[in-house]
């Protein structure tokens, strides 16, 4: 461990003076400037808006994510809302011996020689992380910036009412978060030590390929997995630290900060924990991601209530807003359809449900039901878009913060934002949150390093090499992340994250009957239980 610590500041080392030189020959916006006229075209095609009127644009991805998660809530007769209570039994531990470990085949692909079948239970294959260790590492990924900051941005554009339509998109996401975490668990690949490989690159391959698209199959996940490598070091890495080292920064005397041109600084201190969490892979994700994350959403979700209670007498009003908002905005058709497009795209940026990313992380469970953890990663949306954004939502709005004159900011003028408006009851919030938001980067980087790090494998194998190459360069991107502007960088990672919609989408329409088939045996399991 101490070797690949000193091994990774030897490599981070240089970056110091590199960051320096940057910010006072502006060698970062050349960079930037540079890679935006290269990669601009992809982005503008990924975050393409069709224009419905002269006000009214909607981005293209959002139509396959909407119109994907509403397929699923009916195809499978509303499970986000007939599965919550079972999934809350199963993440509390009810049905734990149910999933005892059998003989079974199906843990993975032949022995290297073709001489046995894996079978979990023969050769100890049976994942990695419990089901609320999957769970949270999950929602690391997933509760963070979007919420705090995408949320003060969907309100102040779109009004109150797009609060309302964020829960909708919510609910509808826990549908297809639970089709694309059973498929990942059902065709995972589970190594002879027992490392588990798995997500959209396996289900696209091993599903289609059963389905006679083998072809199409191999073009989808290898697409997927570029894109997922992308998003890695971009919306989940880069981003993060900057957006969190600016927050930092401004609440420590912003100019005058003893940090203020030292990005590079705060960026080693995070590129050091980050190696030290993911260099242990995804049981070491998973037991600092369980501690983390049940942590910042109770301290987030505490002060929110502590600010409705303060305000109690406003909440009634609150909710009118919402429900006035979401209905009947000022304006007629055209602001309706405004304030609904801002609810569902920032409930999309942030619960990431059809995006496939989630699967990586609940794939590694430790299960024998694969729609037993379909179940339980239909709570994430829940989490992270019903409740979370909701409460964000609601401090805004009862403390006066939602104004059109904040739709221009950017998110880390965002989070000052919410900052402000918890300030306004609890004097000393905003440093409780610029830790809390630090814990929400932290959270996020470990766990995109995973999903990038399962793509990274897919694409060019799973050799301790290829690991500790992916590992090494995701912590120099934590540096430059914090150092540098690089604004098209970011926007082009942001797109590959978008972009992993569409090969995920395909195949979850495809493989939907497959998620019916274990939806049926796991139920009639519980059953036989009772």
């Amino acid at each position: 461990m101490k070797k690949i610590l000193l091994a990774i500041i030897t490599i981070l080392s240089p970056l110091l003076t590199f960051a320096q030189e940057a910010s006072e020959m502006s060698l970062d916006q050349q960079i930037d400037q540079t890679f935006g006229d290269a990669t601009g075209w992809f982005v503008s095609f990924i975050f393409y808006q069709i224009p419905f009127s002269d006000t009214i644009q909607v981005y293209w991805v959002l139509f396959p994510l909407i119109i994907g998660a509403t397929y699923f809530t009916f195809y499978f007769n509303l499970i986000n809302f007939r599965g919550f209570f079972t999934a809350i039994n199963i993440v509390r531990g009810k049905y734990d011996d149910i999933d005892h470990h059998e003989s079974m085949v199906g843990a993975g692909d032949s022995t290297p020689g073709g001489d046995a079948i894996e079978t979990i239970a023969i050769e100890g294959h049976e994942g990695e992380v419990t089901h609320f260790q999957a769970l949270t590492a999950a929602l690391s990924a997933t509760v963070g910036l979007g919420n705090i900051a995408g949320v003060a941005i969907a309100v102040s554009i779109g009004g109150a009412g797009a609060t309302f339509w964020m829960i909708v998109a919510g609910f509808l996401g826990m549908a297809s978060k639970f089709v694309e975490c059973t498929l990942g668990v059902k065709y995972r690949d589970i190594a002879e030590d027992g490392t588990v490989y798995g997500g959209p690159m396996y289900y696209l391959t091993k599903g289609l390929k059963a389905k006679g698209l083998g072809k199409l199959g191999k073009i989808l996940a290898a697409l997927f997995a570029i894109f997922v490598i992308g998003g890695s070091f971009g919306g989940g890495n880069m981003f993060q630290v900057n957006q969190a080292f600016q927050l930092v920064e401004n609440i420590t005397g912003g100019e005058a900060s003893f940090l203020h041109g030292k990005g590079w600084l705060f960026g080693i201190v995070m590129a050091v924990l980050v190696g030290i969490v993911i260099i242990g892979g995804i049981k070491k994700i998973a037991k600092v991601t369980d501690k983390i994350v049940p942590f910042m959403v109770v301290i987030y979700v505490a002060a929110s209530l502590f600010v409705l209670i303060a305000k109690y007498d406003m909440i009634g009003n609150a909710f009118a807003a919402i429900w006035n908002g979401a209905f009947s905005p000022e304006g007629v058709v055209g602001g309706a359809v405004g304030v609904l497009v801002q609810g569902f795209r920032r409930a999309a940026f942030s619960n990431e449900a059809g995006v496939g990313s989630a699967s990586i992380a609940h794939s590694a469970v430790k299960t024998k039901y694969p729609a037993s953890e379909g179940l339980v990663a239909l709570l994430e949306p829940f989490i992270d878009t019903v409740v979370v954004c909701t409460m964000t939502a609601l401090v805004l709005i009862i403390t006066g913060n939602v104004v059109a004159e904040n739709a221009s900011l950017n998110d880390a003028q965002a989070i000052l934002l919410t900052s402000g408006a918890f300030e306004s009851v609890i004097s000393w919030f905003p440093y409780v949150l610029t830790v809390a938001v630090v814990l929400f980067a932290f959270s996020t980087m470990i766990s995109w390093s995973y999903y990038g790090f399962q793509g990274w494998a897919y694409l060019f194998g799973r050799t301790k090499k290829m690991e500790y190459a992916y590992k090494l360069l995701f912590c120099v991107f934590v540096v430059i992340g914090a150092a540098a502007s690089l604004g098209s960088v970011i926007g082009f990672s942001d797109a590959m994250i978008f972009a992993m919609m569409v090969p995920n989408m395909i195949g979850l329409v495809l493989l939907a009957p497959k998620v019916k088939d274990e939806l049926v045996k796991y139920m009639a399991a519980i059953k036989g239980k009772k």
